[in-house]
């Protein structure tokens, strides 16, 4: 069941899996998706390993606020930007007090990597732990320009929108790894009907462009910390996922041969795993 918070002077949908007594875990998704790009299954593997875990929307994208008000952004970038990423920290913040959580482990994927970095940055006292996941410290370092791939398109109906996101998919997925189609397909199929929004989605690219390196203040936190990257992610390539480990001190990097833009089934004993380790050592350390 969805559930919703206020948060940051916007409104949050979220769900949860495992017991609230456990280590909380803050799930952060990518650009353009929606809590649910967390497979339940992925989630409930990280539950039966002692989390609490909360997975949900960011703003401009599924069942939370959406900043149409705002407009779609150019093309090319210029005019005028509505939110930073920082701000959709501050969001993870805020959901982190309508939750009653005074700290928590917090994962993020792709731009929710580059959101739970800064949300480590501005909030580090609320960071227990922090794994970035195919992630970066700078648009810089990564292929995030390429709207092909990134942005969905405004498409006339929802087969053409299921079409388009199985094609970006398979672009940047895991070429050592087989393409579940029928997965991806029924996501695509339920954010549609949750909420499509390409507008949202330039928004969030903005933010993402407009919100420079955090590499200077990344090595000033003291958090303990994990990497986790594919070796052969053709959208944020691995020197992003070195770049950010190099940042962030004492950070563990993992990476993953044949691993692309995507979190492989296959994957996910060993993704959990390194996820409970750090989760684990970080709060013996507490």
């Amino acid at each position: 069941m969805t559930l919703r918070a206020p948060a940051n002077g916007i409104e949050i949908a979220y769900d949860t899996f495992g017991s609230p007594g456990a280590r909380p875990l803050l799930l952060i998704t990518g650009l353009g998706c929606q809590l649910i790009q967390w497979d339940e299954r992925f989630c409930a593997l990280l539950a039966d390993r002692g989390h609490h875990v909360v997975r949900f929307d960011n703003r401009d994208s599924g069942e939370s606020t959406h900043l149409g008000e705002a407009g779609t952004p150019a093309p090319d970038g210029s005019g005028e930007v509505p939110y930073l990423l920082d701000d959709m920290a501050d969001d993870a913040a805020g959901l982190l007090d309508a939750l009653g959580w005074d700290t928590a482990h917090v994962v993020g994927l792709s731009m929710g990597g580059m959101i739970a970095q800064s949300l480590a940055i501005r909030h580090p006292h609320r960071v227990r732990s922090l794994t970035s996941i195919m992630s970066t410290p700078s648009p810089r370092a990564a292929l995030l320009t390429d709207p092909d791939v990134l942005l969905p398109a405004f498409t006339p109906d929802r087969e053409s929108a299921i079409r388009r996101a199985l094609d970006n998919c398979a672009a940047v997925g895991s070429p050592g790894y087989p393409f579940d189609r029928e997965w991806n397909a029924e996501i695509a199929g339920l954010g549609y009907d949750r909420s499509y929004d390409p507008a949202g989605t330039a928004r969030q690219v903005t933010a993402i462009m407009a919100s420079g390196d955090r590499a200077p203040l990344l090595k000033e936190l003291a958090v303990p910390a994990l990497v986790l990257h594919g070796e052969d992610d053709p959208l944020v390539p691995l020197p992003a996922g070195i770049a950010t480990a190099d940042a962030i001190p004492g950070a563990r990097l993992i990476t993953f041969p044949g691993m692309g833009h995507d979190l492989p089934a296959e994957l996910w004993p060993s993704f959990v795993d390194a996820i409970d380790e750090l989760t684990t050592s970080a709060d013996s350390g507490r």
